[in-house]
């Protein structure tokens, strides 16, 4: 994964806010000829627009020099915000997905004075409390995060509350807590989903591994549930025979793979509910197993493409990460300057790829070694974390 001094080097040109003074969403709209509607719907994270347009919207308005009328009437009055942002380097794959999200939408709002303090840790549910409280001793107006252990994150979310901080989750939940909205896919959807599809996939009596990242995460575990359930019901007589905790942990992931495909010989299909997934491809490959399971994963990134083209994965959920992003930062700036609060969970609808539909989902000039970066102006000069 690149470091952030890399994401900064390759940052994009600011526009000149000479020319930029009247730039609205219609001016927006027009360049890139389609609706007032659709800009507005875009610029606001509202629903109805696919992430492709979002980001061609959002790109246009950054080099535009479109700004926000509301937020620039707060900010020109108020201090700067600045916005906390405590996610996890690994798995980077959807990590990645999700900073470049968020970035992407702060573009617009970075002339205006909103800064993002990046203080990453290195693996998903490794050492989140020591960087969520070192987040909370800084000058925050918000604050990002994804919790893997939400129970213990609880008494932050209280101390973020007190101090008049709103908190986001993003890509799973702390319910019962006093954050301000979650954003993720709907997992309950698609864990139905790959239980409904792997139904489909294979004879009646067929045994079924599941993967997944920490029992503990709300969205793992609501996969994994709603999986049961789906696959129960349209293979009433296949069997999970493992279900197969690898804390999102690519070595942790690999080892188990290879362990639980010796003990279980017979197996026919394998569901990854997390990104996790490149681990237990390599060991099917290392086994000779590739085209004897039945694989559907999880999210989409490069590394996968070759292997969904040869159909060693049969289909995968994308989780739309990049939108997610997006979606928890227009959440959190709008709550902060028109008071708009968003609603208590923002659930976004997961999409099925398979070789048939996957050029569809493969943006432009994209390949297997790309790797996202966000604009340098975004970044607070302490990003760093001893974590």
């Amino acid at each position: 994964m690149h470091t952030l001094a890399e994401h900064q080097s390759k940052a994009p040109a600011k526009s000149d806010p000479n020319n930029s003074s009247h730039v609205g969403v219609q001016h927006v709209a027009d360049a890139l000829g389609i609706s007032r509607g659709t800009v507005d719907r875009a610029l606001n994270g509202r629903r109805g627009v696919n992430p492709e347009t979002k980001r061609r919207v959002l790109r246009a308005a950054q080099k535009l020099g479109y700004r926000p009328n509301l937020a620039a009437r707060y900010l020109s009055s108020s201090k700067p915000i600045t916005i906390g942002l405590a996610i996890p380097h690994e798995v980077a794959y959807f990590y990645d997905e999700v900073r470049d999200g968020i970035f992407e939408a702060a573009s617009i709002f970075e002339p205006l004075g909103v800064k993002i303090l990046h203080r990453p840790y290195k693996c998903f549910g490794q050492h989140e409390i020591e960087a969520v409280r070192d987040m909370l001793q800084e000058e925050i107006s918000g604050l990002v995060i994804s919790p893997a252990y939400p129970n213990r994150l609880l008494p932050c979310i209280e101390e973020a509350t007190r101090r008049n901080v709103p908190v986001v989750c993003v890509a799973t939940d702390a319910p019962g807590s006093k954050r301000l909205t979650s954003i993720s896919v709907n997992p309950l959807v698609s864990g139905a989903l790959a239980g409904e599809l792997m139904g489909y996939f294979l004879p009646e009596n067929a045994e079924v591994i599941v993967f997944i990242g920490i029992h503990a995460t709300v969205d793992h575990e609501q996969k994994l549930q709603s999986f049961r359930t789906s696959f129960r019901s349209f293979c009433p007589k296949g069997k999970i025979g493992a279900v197969v905790e690898a804390h999102d942990d690519a070595t942790e992931a690999y080892q188990k793979s290879r362990k639980v495909l010796d003990q279980h010989p017979a197996v026919k299909g394998i569901y990854v509910a997390t990104a996790n997934s490149m681990p237990v491809i390599r060991a099917m490959e290392e086994l000779g197993r590739t085209h004897k399971i039945k694989v559907i994963t999880t999210d989409l990134f490069p590394a996968m493409f070759p292997h969904i083209r040869s159909s060693t994965i049969a289909a995968t959920i994308h989780q739309r990460a990049r939108e997610q992003g997006a979606i928890a930062f227009q959440a959190i700036v709008r709550f902060l300057t028109e008071k708009v609060r968003p609603a208590p969970q923002i659930s976004i609808n997961p999409a099925i790829v398979m070789r048939s539909n996957l050029d569809l989902f493969i943006p432009p000039g994209s390949s297997v070694n790309e790797v996202g970066d966000p604009p340098r102006g975004l970044m607070n000069r302490h990003q760093s974390s001893p974590f």
